[in-house]
C-alpha cells in the first residue's frame, strides 16, 4: 500500500519559516518526481514547487521563486519544502504527490499518490 505522509505545518507569524517535509512508503521513492501542493480555505488546489527523480530539475510557482526551496534525499525517502518569508496568503493545507513519470507537470491530475496533507497557517 502506498503512503505518502506530510509533517512540519503548524502556525507561524509572517515573516517567519517553517520546513514541511514529506516521507513515502510502499513505493520506490527514488522511482517518483514529486510535487508539493496546497489548498488554501475555499480556493482550488494548486501547484507549489516541483523536483525530478533524480532532483536535477526543480520548478515552483511564480509567487514562492525565491521564498520556497524544494528538496530530496532519496536516500531517506524524503522530500522537503522550505518555506522562508512566509505570507499570511501561504495560509493552506499542503500536500506532496508523487508522478511516477519523471516530467514535470503542474496538473494535479498528473500525480499518481497523495499524501494527506498538513495544515500551515501564517498570521499577520
Amino acid at each position: 500500500q502506498v503512503q505518502l505522509v506530510e509533517s512540519g505545518g503548524g502556525l507561524v507569524q509572517a515573516g517567519g519559516s517553517l520546513r514541511l517535509s514529506c516521507t513515502a512508503s510502499g513505493l520506490t521513492f527514488g522511482n517518483c518526481a514529486m510535487g508539493w501542493f496546497r489548498q488554501a480555505p475555499g480556493k482550488e488546489r494548486e501547484f507549489v514547487a516541483f523536483i525530478s527523480k533524480g532532483g536535477s530539475s526543480i520548478y515552483y510557482q511564480d509567487s514562492v521563486k525565491g521564498r520556497f526551496t524544494i528538496s530530496r534525499d532519496n536516500a531517506k525517502n524524503l522530500v522537503y519544502l522550505q518555506m522562508n518569508s512566509l505570507k499570511p496568503e501561504d495560509t493552506a493545507v499542503y500536500y506532496c504527490a508523487c508522478r511516477r513519470i519523471n516530467q514535470y507537470s503542474r496538473d494535479e491530475t498528473m500525480y499518481d499518490y497523495w499524501g494527506q496533507g498538513t495544515q500551515v497557517t501564517v498570521s499577520s
